[in-house]
This record gives C-alpha cells, structure tokens and sequence, in this order.
C-alpha cells in the first residue's frame, strides 16, 4: 500500500484476496471495488492449499436434492435447510462462472467434467482442476481475470485494521500497510478473509489466517454464531512442518484405508468406513493417537496412478521421504475449516448496517456443525454472486469516517494458539475450556498485539463451554451425548467478555 488513499473513498471495500473476495470483487464489475489483501493477489489465504475440489450436482444420477440431503446429513442437525437447498441448485451455476473466467477443471476424452467422491458424499460430485491442484488453479483463474478489471483496485501487502462504526453502520476501513494507516470511507464493507487456523499449533491453513475477519466484525459490534465447531481434517501428513500438508480425503475415496501401526483397519467397523463424515473420523485417529498409536494412510492398492491423480500429494509425501505407492503415509489430524463466523443472511448481511460477510468467515447456515467435504470453495463463489447483488442494490456514499484510536502494533497470534489449542482440539472438555478462558481472558481484555487473536479464540471456548453435548464436530466427552433440540448460538464479544470475566472471578473467588 503506497501513496494517498483517499481517493478511494466511496467504493465498496473487499477485506480479503481468496476465492471469497476475488469472485465477490468480479461480480460487482463494473462497479469501483477496492481489494484489500495482506500479500500478492492470490498468494495468500488457504484457497491455494485446497486440494478436494468444488462439490456440486453435474454428473450424471445426481440432483440438486441429493446433494442437499447430504450437506444436511452432515450438517447434524443445525443446518439452515432453505440455504441449503438453494445453495445446492446455485452450485452447478458457480462451477460455469469460473470457468468463465478461465478456470481449467479435469475434463475427459469427450469433455465432459470428471468427478471425484470425498468423505459422506453419496455421489460423484466433487469437481477437480490439476487433480489435487484445484484451490491453485482457481486462484490462478481468478487473479487473472482481477488483473484484466480495470474497476477492481487492489491495495497488496495492506492488512484491515478496524472497521469504523457510526450509530450502528459502516463508516470506513481503517488499513495498514508496511510504514502506514489509514482509513477508507465507505457505508459497504464485505469481510472475506478466511479461517481461524493460525490460531491453531497443527493446522492445514495458512499461519496468517488467525480469525482477523471475525476479530474486526466482533470489535465493531457483529454478532457470531456457532463458533464451536471447528472441523479437523482426519488426515494431515504427520510432519514438523507449519501449515502441516494435506493427504485429500479423495486418497480414501479412490480406496486408501486407515491403519495403526499394528496392521489394524480400525475403521472397518464404522459406518461409513474411511469415508465417513470427517468428524468421526478425526475422533476415531485422535483417540488411536491418544492411546499411543501410530495412524497411516495406506495407498498402496491405488499403485501407480496414485502420481498422476494426487501430483500435489506425490510433492508432498517425496519432500518427507515417503513413497504412497510402497509406504504407509503418517497422518494426524489437523485444524481445516471453521464453520461459525460472523453471522449473515442469504444476502450475506450481517447485524450491522453496510458489513457483509462471505467465505469462511461467515456463518451462512450451510454447513450446521460439520462441514460436507468441498462445499466451502463453492459456497464461496454462490454467496460471492448473493453478496455482490445485494451490494449492488445499496446505494453507495462518501461517508466520513469516524476516527478512533487503535493500536498501531500488528495482531500476533502466539500467545492465544497454545490455550485454544489445549482447550478446544477435537475434544473438549469443561475444565479444559475454563482453562482456556482464563489463559485466553488478559490477552483479549488488554491493548496488545495478542488482543484480537485472542479475542477470537476466547470467544470460541467460550461457545464450546455453552454447548453441552456433542455435535458434528464439537466433541464433549464430559457431555457425549446429544441436546434433544439443537440450536445455533449465537454471541457477541461483550457477551462472552461478560461471560469470560464472571468465570474468572468465580475462580478467584474459591481461591480466596
């Protein structure tokens, strides 16, 4: 970010360069946009790393209808059934946008789109572009066609500082750059700014993504939703490495099988198998590796298809000396995929006047309290067309922005990443979560760099204490059981600020 802002001011601000922000930017062409992104247009976020594809119904037996009922099914329960059911007729639709705008998808003899079937979907329906190069090759299509749109400004190596508030409605963006701030006014911001996985130590996300989007809408007011529910892919290559490498659950769909380091399928007795819903079978590897075993990922049987298909895994298992086609693959779980966020209707309108929300970091209903395997980079893109729509409609002002001070210190999420990690893993528990809170509590209550990003991780302890059961990938084992009428929670940061300090003066209290 260099030179004067201000003539900026008036546009509609785009917080992120991931899928979510870029095809949010492209469907408001020709209208002014500025992207506001922490590194190069398309170099950062966790698009780049997805492997598993986009799931929508276009192969042939399958409908818009099969494909809800299994986003329902593993949504568990608290999925918004009518954004589900048009999501899944939106998702075809989303797949012909980007190859519109230059997305190569796998394509057969006579072109037609090949499929693929990942964990609890009953179909083939998962579309792929390079194999399990997807997520980059989307970037690539979506910077290009970024590039080539002259109403589109990109402000790169610039990071959103705070959104400015008035009498409940947006007022400006306040952004930084390496030597610099300052504030964009604007009445429309869209948040796009991915996952909370830089809060976790083993994730498969990015190091920068910590919650930023979530921390800026809760220090402005929003309310969020289902913040406990933080998805676990099942198998992460078991490495020192940060963000820990993905294995695709597509692997298992083309017939690798789990094993602990006695030779044990120890999912051969579970519904579903390997390709169970992701939750079960994260639980089923974290509870092997709590009782000491080792897990793997056994490929052998795909033979030497296995480089051709997954060429991005084959990089990755022969960077770490392991050969898919002759060896066990090492794997452990790993935080993947948040499903709370700041919560927003099918507009993606959050609670407070001139804010949307769309990708990861918003709270949409789809995915209730697991994720369907490849339905986040789609749910992207719809909501991305729902957003900018909606967007279109508001009328635009140069508002002045209100001005209030900040710290000017850069958000560092070390401090809340070894509490969050400790009390909200695969699973959880009472004293655990207390704990975290307590740890979590200074850290979000003071003005340092670890405010916001403990901030987040605060107040999704705070949510996993409320809820007393278990659920998709929220995992009690004080409350192992089901709540006989599920509901989405929803809280503010004042809330669970209120609720954090209450539970460490109880604490002091009986210490006393």
């Amino acid at each position: 970010m260099t030179g004067d802002v201000s003539a900026l001011d008036g546009r509609v601000v785009v917080v992120g360069g991931g899928i979510a922000g870029l095809a949010t930017a492209l469907r408001l062409a020709p209208r002014p946009v500025v992207v506001v992104s922490k590194g190069p247009l398309g170099a950062e976020g966790s698009t780049n790393w997805a492997q598993g594809g986009l799931a929508a119904a276009v192969g042939d037996g399958d409908d818009a209808e099969q494909h809800a009922i299994d986003t329902l099914a593993a949504g568990d329960g608290l999925c918004d059934e009518e954004v589900v059911r048009r999501f899944a007729r939106a998702a075809p639709a989303a797949i012909e946008q980007l190859a519109a705008w230059g997305a190569r998808f796998d394509r057969d003899a006579e072109g037609r789109l090949e499929l693929g079937q990942e964990a609890a979907h009953r179909r083939r329906r998962v579309v792929h572009a390079e194999g399990d190069g997807s997520g980059r090759e989307v970037m690539r299509a979506l910077t290009a066609a970024v590039r080539r749109t002259l109403s589109i400004t990109a402000l790169e190596g610039a990071a959103a500082r705070r959104l400015l508030v008035e009498d409940g409605k947006i007022r400006g963006v306040v952004v930084t750059g390496a030597n610099e701030s300052a504030a964009i006014a604007t009445d429309a911001v869209v948040l796009a700014t991915g996952g909370v996985g830089g809060l976790y130590d083993v994730s498969t996300n990015p190091l920068g993504s910590f919650g930023q989007g979530l921390a800026l809408a809760a220090r402005a007011g929003a309310a969020l939703a289902d913040l406990e529910f933080v998805q676990f892919h099942p198998t992460a290559l078991q490495a020192a490495t940060r963000p820990a490498p993905l294995i695709t659950e597509a692997v298992r769909g083309e017939g690798a099988i789990l094993v602990d380091d006695a030779g044990e399928r120890f999912m051969a007795d579970i519904p579903g198998r390997e390709m169970a819903a992701r939750d079960v079978v994260a639980r089923a590897i974290w509870r092997r590796r709590r009782a000491g075993r080792r897990v793997f990922l056994d490929a052998r049987a795909i033979g030497a298809r296995f480089g051709s298909r997954f060429p991005s895994v084959s990089a990755i298992c022969a960077r770490h000396g392991v050969d898919p086609t002759r060896d066990l693959i090492p794997v452990r779980p790993a935080e993947h995929y948040h499903m709370g966020g700041i919560v927003v209707d099918q507009t993606g309108r959050s609670s407070i006047d001139g804010l949307w929300a769309c990708g990861e970091v918003a709270c949409t209903g789809l995915h209730g309290a697991n994720r369907l395997a490849s339905n986040s980079l789609t749910e992207a893109v719809v909501f991305a067309g729902w957003v900018a729509d909606d967007v279109a409609s508001a009328t635009a002002t140069r508002a002045a922005p209100v001005r209030r001070r900040f710290s000017d210190a850069a958000p560092d999420p070390a401090g809340a990443r070894r509490a969050l990690s400790a009390a909200a893993g695969v699973e959880r528990d009472a004293e655990g979560l207390r704990a975290g809170i307590r740890a979590l509590l200074p850290l979000a209550d003071g003005d340092e760099s670890g405010a916001d990003p403990a901030a987040v991780a605060m107040m999704i302890c705070v949510a996993a204490l409320r809820r007393e059961e278990s659920r998709g990938a929220h995992a009690r084992v004080d409350f192992p059981g089901k709540a006989q009428a599920p509901a989405r929670q929803t809280v503010t940061l004042a809330e669970a600020l209120c609720s954090a300090r209450e539970l460490a003066f109880t604490a002091n209290f009986r210490k006393a």
